[in-house]
């Protein structure tokens, strides 16, 4: 599961920079941006395809691998928008992914 965790912790830290990484410079071309970000999510896909793969071939089901991934998104993206971005972090966000982890422990509870 480890491994996994890592590979999808990589894949997230792309798809963030693919998605909103074009949003600190909104000079440039439209176009340009999204060519660079869809650059940058053939590289997001080089580790999302094998950690579905690995977590699916050590137990984890679609369901598990699902939640997995959108808690490990929050996290990177909240770490990208407070870094990055420069955004302030609310209280609000912490209760918000407070709720999405009691999500992730009724998902793996036997």
């Amino acid at each position: 599961m480890f491994r996994t965790i890592l590979l999808l912790t990589i894949s997230n830290t792309f798809m963030t920079f693919a998605w909103y990484g074009n949003l600190k410079d909104t000079s440039m071309p439209l176009w340009k941006a999204i060519l660079i970000s869809w650059l940058i999510a053939f590289l997001e896909y080089c580790f999302m395809i094998p950690a579905n793969r690995v977590g699916y071939q050590s137990g984890m089901n679609g369901f598990q691998l699902k939640i997995t991934q959108e808690v490990i998104t929050l996290v990177v993206f909240s770490l990208f928008a407070v870094l990055y971005l420069k955004e302030p972090f609310q209280w609000k966000y912490l209760v918000s992914f407070g709720l999405l982890l009691g999500a992730v422990y009724v998902m793996f509870r036997k």
